[in-house]
């Protein structure tokens, strides 16, 4: 039985109920604080179908997260929008400021093309039109600064070494580094999976005025456990079709996953109706990706929620989606073959994954239910 839907449309429910009303800095909702999601993995892929979900989105902004990425032409050019509003409002507030100041605009802009000159008059459509076609402009309006990508894959630190001392004192060097965190944890989960430490962050205190949007799912942390014999055995009888195995050595010999990992989020902003159906999604593909990664089985995804909001401008979505009938979740494959059947095999690296790799088996929603997106 299909408990997340459930789960979810409680969640609805309750707010509408119970929650407060606040008037916020883009619009006034309703919101609780201090919510806990929990889905078992066994029990199918947390893609919500009391409304149709977009798919192809959620794995897109996931896969631009793995790369490293802040900059939407990987977005735009894979035909996923949920970040043109937060590049477009940056882009209108520069300009905006080189009109209100009488400064020319920036070298970088005026390098690009003279056309640019009249940017009062680009809409966003016309915006990320230039982001899709224009290499240049993408470089440099396409920019979100510092946000979940660069944290994930390249948290800037540096390094102070002594270079001894002077007749004026000591010498220092400072060496600009930076820290992969999906990599670390990747090879933590495979060296010491037992560890305390298996932690991923994006709130980099000292680069938030940086970013365009400072994290909402700010951190998220892995668990795994041993699996019995018998939780072994059933993996292997799902997902081989070869005889079973019937010995551990038999097993670990044939690699079949001795562990289970589960991932829980911290996120201290949510967007109830529009953004947490995508982050549930979102952090089920992540924890599914790394599952394979290291040769473990899904187990449990948990999301702890701070502000549980509402926007006024979403209710009437959310009362038709609390009456929908919830149907089966799906199952997801991450297919190991490109679309000329080729055989891609293992990933080196999270961030070589495509899109088309990860399909839905089996999944029947709803129909969607167009909310207008609150930036």
């Amino acid at each position: 039985m299909n408990q997340l839907d459930r789960h979810y449309q409680d969640l609805l429910f309750n707010l509408i109920a119970d929650g407060r009303v606040k008037e916020t800095r883009n619009g006034k909702t309703i919101s609780i604080f201090g919510h806990q999601i929990r889905h078992k993995m066994s029990e199918g892929f947390p893609l919500l179908t009391t409304k149709k979900m977009y798919w192809k989105g959620i794995v897109t902004e996931l896969l631009w997260f793995l790369r490293g990425d802040t900059n939407i032409k990987y977005l735009v050019d894979n035909d996923c929008h949920i970040w043109d509003g937060d590049a477009y409002k940056n882009f209108e507030k520069t300009c905006q400021f080189e009109r209100d100041a009488n400064h020319i605009l920036p070298d970088e802009w005026m390098s690009i093309s003279d056309d640019y000159m009249s940017v009062d008059v680009l809409t966003q459509e016309e915006f990320i039109n230039k982001i899709k076609t224009d290499d240049e402009f993408a470089k440099t309006w396409g920019e979100l600064g510092p946000i979940y990508g660069k944290q994930w894959r390249s948290w800037k630190t540096s390094d102070t070494k002594s270079l001894g001392g002077t007749f004026w004192g000591p010498t220092t060097e400072i060496t600009e580094n930076s820290i992969d965190q999906i990599a670390n944890l990747i090879n933590d989960l495979k060296t010491n999976p037992d560890s305390r430490r298996l932690m991923v962050n994006a709130w980099n205190v000292g680069e938030l005025d940086q970013m365009t949007l400072p994290p909402c799912h700010y951190g998220f942390q892995v668990y795994t456990r041993e699996l019995n014999m018998e939780e072994r055995s059933t993996i292997q009888i799902q997902t081989n079709d070869y005889a079973s195995f019937y010995t551990k050595e038999e097993m670990d010999n044939n690699n079949i996953p001795k562990r289970a990992i589960s991932l829980m989020w911290n996120q201290r902003s949510v967007d109830t109706f529009l953004g947490l159906p995508f982050n549930i999604a979102s952090y089920g593909l992540l924890l599914e990706i790394i599952a394979k990664e290291v040769n473990m089985v899904p187990d449990e995804l948990i999301g702890n929620l701070g502000d549980v909001h509402l926007y006024q401008d979403h209710l009437e979505q959310a009362r038709q989606q609390i009456v929908r009938e919830p149907y089966a979740l799906p199952k997801l494959i991450i297919d190991q073959f490109d679309e000329s059947n080729h055989y891609i095999g293992d990933m080196d690296d999270v961030s070589e994954y495509n899109i088309e790799q990860f399909k839905l088996q089996g999944y029947q929603s709803h129909p969607a239910i167009k909310a207008p997106l609150i930036n």
